[in-house]
């Protein structure tokens, strides 16, 4: 039963990654760094995913170029806006990541932190909750701008 449980998490995260994909791709680039800040709000998504991933997240660090300005109390930015194609390379990273790590997860592991104490089957159901949250933002943000808005995807 276990493994039906994680290849069922991995499929949907797979799913809400591609959602994730699709919006970012299709955001014009007028529209990447206006006052919406859509590149931000996919940087964050993507920068929580590879979080909510790790086995210890006392020991996360994300990928360079990108920082810890999302931990950051006062809500730093990063030093630089990302661009489409660093948030697409991220967004692989997180990917291959998910499909190496998940299926070997030991789904009662504790993911804790200061602010959350979870098995690893929660948090893996949190971080698919957490991209779908900001894909919905994303996609209305994509509606009102430039009618854009990415299909729905069951699994990847």
């Amino acid at each position: 039963m276990t493994d039906t449980i994680k290849t069922s998490l991995l499929a949907q995260l797979l799913g809400s990654i591609k959602m994730l994909e699709q919006a970012i791709e299709a955001c014009p680039n007028e529209f990447w760094n206006d006052e919406q800040e859509f590149w931000h709000k996919a940087y964050h998504t993507l920068f929580y995913l590879d979080y909510y991933l790790a086995d210890n997240p006392a020991s996360f660090a994300p990928p360079p170029p990108f920082t810890f300005s999302e931990f950051d109390p006062a809500g730093a930015k990063p030093p630089r806006v990302y661009t489409q194609e660093e948030l697409l390379h991220y967004l692989n990273y997180c990917r291959a990541l998910a499909i190496a790590t998940l299926p070997t997860k030991n789904l009662e592991q504790r993911f804790i932190n200061a602010y959350r104490d979870y098995s690893q089957f929660e948090i893996i159901v949190y971080n698919i909750k957490h991209v779908q949250h900001h894909v919905g933002m994303l996609t209305l943000l994509l509606r009102q701008k430039c009618d854009a808005t990415p299909g729905w995807v069951s699994t990847d």
